[in-house]
Order: C-alpha cells, then sequence, then structure tokens
C-alpha cells in the first residue's frame, strides 16, 4: 500500500469507530468539494447543506466498506456524494409538488436549472426553463450528450463511456466542460472552447 493509500486507509478506519477527529479530517478534505457538487445540481443552499451533511451520514456508515486498493479516497468520495444526489433526486421527481422542476428536467432543462438555484413554480419558471433549454443547446454534443445522461438519466459516468465507446477521461472532461459552459451562459460570461 502506498503512504498516501495506506492514510486513506487509516482515516476511513478512524471514522468507522466514530472518532470524532477523524470525521472533522474527513469533512475537512472534502467538504467543499461535496458541496460543489450538490450545489450544481440542487435548487437552493439549503437543500445543498441538507445534502451534504446527508453524505457525511453515509460515509460515517460505509467507512468500513473504503478499500485504497480499489479507489483513491476522493473518488470514492465523489462516487457516493453522485450516487447520493441522484437517489435525492429521483425522489424529489416522485413528488407531485415538484412537479414544475421535474417537467424541466425532462424536457431539457436539467442540470442548469437546478444549479442556479432559481428556478421554482411560478412565473420565471417558464422563462428560466426555456432559456437554460437554449443554453443546453448551445453546448457542443458530447458535452449535452454526458449531461442529460448522467443528470437527466441517471447513468454513471463510466457506463455512458461505456454507451459512447469513449475513454473515461474523455466523458469526464466533456462533463466538466458542460458545465462550467452552462455557469458561463447563466451568468451572461462568453463561453470558452
Amino acid at each position: 500500500m502506498e503512504p498516501q493509500e495506506r492514510i486513506d486507509w487509516e482515516l476511513m478506519q478512524r471514522v468507522a469507530v466514530d472518532e470524532d477527529a477523524a470525521i472533522e479530517d474527513l469533512y475537512a478534505r472534502f467538504g467543499a468539494l461535496v458541496f460543489q457538487a450538490a450545489r450544481q445540481v440542487l435548487r437552493s443552499r439549503s437543500e445543498t447543506e441538507d445534502a451534504v451533511q446527508e453524505v457525511f451520514v453515509r460515509l460515517w456508515q460505509t467507512a468500513d466498506r473504503y478499500d485504497p486498493q480499489r479507489a483513491k479516497l476522493v473518488t470514492w468520495v465523489m462516487l457516493i456524494t453522485r450516487r447520493h444526489l441522484i437517489d435525492r433526486l429521483r425522489r424529489q421527481s416522485a413528488r407531485p409538488e415538484r412537479a414544475a422542476l421535474d417537467e424541466s428536467r425532462l424536457d431539457g432543462g436539467g442540470p442548469q436549472a437546478r444549479s442556479n438555484g432559481r428556478l421554482g413554480v411560478g412565473e420565471e419558471s417558464s422563462e428560466s426553463r426555456d432559456r437554460l433549454r437554449r443554453q443546453l443547446q448551445r453546448l457542443p454534443e458530447l458535452q449535452r450528450t454526458v449531461i442529460e445522461r448522467a443528470y437527466l438519466q441517471g447513468f454513471s459516468l463510466r457506463e455512458i463511456a461505456t454507451q459512447l465507446d469513449a475513454p473515461l477521461g474523455t466523458i469526464k472532461s466533456a462533463l466538466s466542460r458542460g458545465l462550467t459552459k452552462l455557469r458561463e451562459l447563466e451568468g451572461g460570461g462568453e463561453a470558452r472552447g
């Protein structure tokens, strides 16, 4: 085991036995990253904060399963984060009071609608949904496809790579670039290559 792998494994073993300092260390290392990932897909700061707390509870509950031989700790943390966010979005889509948001996800307003934190039921919804649908259409085909499959259809990046017969790194880059462009478009900035 490499030195960093051993450090990560020991940290997760300490988390598994409820060592407060270990849980604080885990949060200090990954709290901002998990928050950023949740903020990209959830509508409000309070939802994001709830999701981050739930992700760290999951990390604590599954800490004894972490295997540094299978994945780096950051990869494992982000996998759990992603799964939790997908589960959360699916639960939201099952609630009738969220119908307007769900409709926007199904018709192309998805990730950017959730990331801007402003799409909701009301007069702004239709206008925002239309604007965001147009912004999604402005993305290159690969970026749009990866975002739709990852956030709207719930596929993992590895599954998308298999479906598109593309390297996983290419899929990860397309997702990152696509989300960056959507944020730039929403902010009124000029999207770059």
